[in-house]
């Protein structure tokens, strides 16, 4: 993924296969090594759902209602939470500067 400016307040989509769009999603950022804990996690939503799969998207940055990610480098996380199975998907580096 392209760098983000730590001031910079925009959506970030994390492409997945296979969901339809209709299911529950969430997002979580940990350190490049790490897993995700159940506080790790935020509500996200889909978008440029395709029959392929559809962007798992946040806001991030400074302000209400984004998650608020300091200069450094994150892996994201994508969590499809409405189904029988939950998969918990690793959806590439994000580097803050």
């Amino acid at each position: 993924m392209e760098a983000i400016s730590s001031l910079s307040r925009e959506f970030l989509f994390i492409p997945v296969k296979g969901p339809s769009g209709v299911e529950g999603v969430k997002v979580a950022f940990t350190a490049k090594d790490g897993e995700p804990a159940e506080e790790d996690w935020h509500d996200a939503t889909w978008d440029n759902v395709t029959a392929a799969g559809a962007d798992a998207k946040i806001l991030v940055g400074p302000g209400e209602g984004a998650v608020a990610l300091p200069e450094g480098t994150y892996r994201a996380w994508v969590r499809i939470t409405s189904t029988v199975e939950q998969p918990v998907l690793p959806g590439g580096l994000v580097p803050v500067i």
